[in-house]
């Protein structure tokens, strides 16, 4: 290399320990780590405990991101938000769509998950939901 660096390739007969330390010693003294974030400052959680998720914990930390809610949850969710929204449908037709397609997302909730809460709900009674969505259609036009 042009600059000084030692060679990318590790020189035969060379442990590859030996080599490692000669490029780090010959880094420290061009400076190359002067400078750094957390220079002269310990490392965080250098001696914690790490399990092979831990990574991802830390980068979903880190990025203020949530993990998504076990599949118990979210279709809870999902059926709060959809019959919350009934009254936006226009036709009968288009609220019997909605709940077969909920009752399928329930049914294989409820057959599926393993881990997380347990599921408790059941499919939705499409006549139940038929009349929620007539009583809101009537009270949206009013007398």
């Amino acid at each position: 290399m042009e600059d000084g660096a030692t060679s990318a390739r590790k020189p035969p007969g060379v442990s590859w320990e030996r080599w490692i330390e000669r490029q780090i010693a010959e880094a420290i003294e061009r400076g190359d780590f002067d400078g750094l974030p957390g220079a002269g400052r310990p490392i965080r959680d250098l001696d914690a405990r790490r399990d092979e998720m831990a990574w991802i914990r830390d980068k979903l930390r880190r990025e203020r991101a949530a993990p998504p809610p076990p599949p118990a949850i979210q279709i809870r969710i999902d059926v709060d938000a959809a019959l919350g929204s009934l009254g936006a449908l226009a036709t009968e037709a288009e609220v019997r769509s909605l709940v077969e397609h909920l009752n399928d997302r329930i049914r294989t909730v409820n057959r599926t998950t393993v881990s997380g809460p347990p599921t408790t709900l059941g499919p939705l009674p499409v006549d139940e939901v038929l009349e929620r969505w007539r009583r809101l259609r009537g009270a949206a036009e009013g007398p």
